[in-house]
């Protein structure tokens, strides 16, 4: 619930073991078919079907929306300038 609230966005799951490795898993082998003109939704195709496993909150926007773009710019300082303070 918090990735969906903080992203605003729905979170799919799939029904495996270990589906973080999975998703790796299928952009290793996009890689290695690239040169071919396969897209990632090709590969993707024989992965197994996701479910909606929830929506964001209503109104979590609002309070995660300032935090993300404070974060942004605490990613961005500590990239092009890893010695700063933060």
């Amino acid at each position: 619930q918090v990735l969906s609230d903080v992203f605003n966005a729905p979170v799919f799951t799939i029904d495996t073991a270990n589906s973080a490795c999975l998703g790796s898993a299928y952009r290793a082998i996009h890689g290695l078919v690239d040169e071919r003109n396969v897209s990632l939704a090709d590969v993707v195709k024989l992965a197994p079907e996701p479910r909606l496993a929830v929506t964001p909150t209503p109104g979590a926007e609002e309070l995660y929306r300032p935090l993300l773009k404070r974060y942004a710019e605490l990613e961005q300082k500590v990239i092009y300038n890893p010695t700063s303070s933060c």
